[in-house]
């Protein structure tokens, strides 16, 4: 048999087994797909070294980047099945057949799925094998395939048969697609309503900003709203089908359904939320209003016992984060079970229907999204996700600032020129921003009005940049007077640090 021949048996082979895989997860459980568990494997298995370079490099392509990987490699595996079954088709049976293996392997692994998930890696692993069998056949039944001669009309027939089997495999799949979105969440969110809050948040300063001079504006819009997780597929979970239970060290085993947290008295609170992987003058930091329920009254319910270290908090498709506890029972600092994000229910991509939000704690500890299960536990009993990978167990978020403007390398003309930034430090809040312009002094900020300790505070300077090059530098002190440390270092473990330098020309 030709080699081109082989190996596209090997692909359109590849191509069916695919196709099942996504028609029968959309019965099941679209993350149920072997791909996308595959990937998923990929993630929570890959050296954190790797992880960062993505994180870093290719920041919110490194999911679209690693699906696409993952499809050329498995390509090049069909491919290679193909061209070592020329002459018998065993070889490659033998390689589709360790494929298919590997999926059913990484669904069984899912926590967030059950036994029958396994019946999408399954028919995978079946179509793929008999597929490639079929085809293998019928190619050394078409002389002009099976001893590459140039008869064009067998071979035309050939292609027809390939082509055909191909084109059942894109309506396998979209048939997937379609039938899993027929439950998709979105027409449940639709369903919910405005939400309003008992408790509103105090309505946000007009000068609380200063985006005409360059800052972000005070309200990060939902669309705009960093988004760091390490869900390929974003779950579907509608409002009927979700509720969450709270267990552990309590005294009493409780569990909410939606209805029952939002026909609660909702509270409003604004709250800035910052991502670990933020590196010094990064861009994952926003700030929004969140309505929803302090979550110290769902766990007082409950009856937290003494000896509690730990809010292990579980996310429907299976991630994990633990929060102090003593944090997530401070009235003062304002934890939330939050089902609402600036005057809307959830975002689904930023956790509908409910997720956590723990003010001052970075969102590794803190910020679980899609949340259907609280466990009060100790340090030693329960690890999150990120904890086996190299980060610190609580993650306080540091004091730190960011120059927004001027930006890197930026051409400014020569004079008068506007510096401004933010500067963060929840929930202790920002006391003083100080500006350096390249070997001049420290200079006091002008700061915008405090909305409260929890969010970010704005700033900006006036100053003389006489034409050249320069060189600016922000730093910021908190309200305990702590001031930000000028010693660089990485987001792994905790956190990174550092003064924010930006060097820019005046023409």
């Amino acid at each position: 048999m030709g080699k081109w021949w082989a190996a596209l048996i090997g692909v359109v082979a590849l191509a069916a087994a695919l196709g099942a895989g996504q028609l029968v997860a959309g019965f099941v459980g679209t993350t149920a797909s072997p791909f996308l568990a595959v990937a998923n494997f990929v993630i929570d298995h890959s050296p954190q070294s790797i992880v960062k370079w993505a994180e870093k490099t290719l920041e919110t392509w490194d999911k679209p980047v690693l699906k696409l990987g993952l499809g050329v490699l498995l390509v090049v595996f069909a491919m290679v099945a193909g061209l070592v079954s020329r002459r018998k088709p065993r070889p490659g049976q033998l390689v589709v057949g360790l494929l298919g293996v590997a999926g059913i392997a990484a669904v069984y692994l899912r926590q967030d799925l059950g036994p029958i998930a396994l019946l999408a890696p399954v028919a995978t692993l079946l179509v793929g094998i008999g597929a490639f069998t079929w085809l293998h056949s019928v190619a050394l039944r078409t002389p002009s395939v099976a001893a590459g001669a140039e008869d064009g009309t067998t071979r035309r027939r050939f292609l027809v048969t390939t082509g055909g089997v191909a084109a059942g495999a894109g309506v396998a799949a979209l048939a997937g697609q379609f039938i899993g979105s027929a439950n998709d969440a979105e027409s449940s969110r639709a369903m919910v309503g405005k939400l309003t809050p008992a408790t509103a948040a105090p309505p946000i300063p007009a000068d609380a900003d200063f985006a005409k001079l360059g800052t972000p504006p005070f309200l990060t819009p939902n669309k705009d709203f960093y988004r760091i997780d390490t869900a390929l597929v974003i779950p579907q979970v509608r409002t009927e089908d979700w509720s969450l239970r709270i267990h552990g060290m309590v005294d009493r085993e409780v569990t909410f359904d939606y209805n029952e947290i939002r026909n609660r008295p909702l509270v409003e609170q604004t709250v800035t939320m910052t991502c670990v992987s933020n590196e010094v003058g990064g861009p994952y930091i926003s700030t929004a209003n969140f309505v929803g329920v302090w979550l110290r009254d769902l766990l007082n319910e409950a009856g937290v016992r003494q000896g509690s270290q730990q809010l292990f908090a579980t996310s429907s498709d299976g991630w994990t984060c633990g929060s102090p506890v003593e944090a997530a029972l401070d009235p003062k600092r304002g934890a939330m079970l939050a089902i609402g994000m600036n005057g809307e229910p959830l975002p689904l991509e930023h956790g509908f229907p409910a997720r956590i939000v723990v003010p001052g704690l970075y969102g590794y500890v803190s910020g679980t999204k899609w949340v259907a299960e609280l466990e009060l536990t100790t340090w030693a009993a329960r690890r999150g996700y990120w904890l086996d990978r190299g980060w610190g167990e609580q993650g306080p978020i540091k004091t730190m600032s960011r120059i927004d403007s001027p930006q890197g390398f930026q051409s400014l003309p020569a004079g008068r020129i506007t510096v401004s930034g933010i500067a963060w430090a929840q929930p202790t809040g920002i006391d003083k921003v100080e500006v350096r312009l390249d070997d001049g002094p420290w200079r006091a900020a002008e700061l915008s009005t405090v909305v409260n300790d929890s969010t970010w505070r704005m700033w900006h300077l006036q100053a003389d940049a006489p034409k050249g090059s320069h060189t600016v530098v922000v730093r910021a002190t908190d309200k305990l007077g702590y001031t930000q440390t000028e010693q660089r270092a990485g987001t792994v473990p905790d956190g990174a640090t550092g003064w924010h330098t930006v060097v820019f020309d005046t023409q």
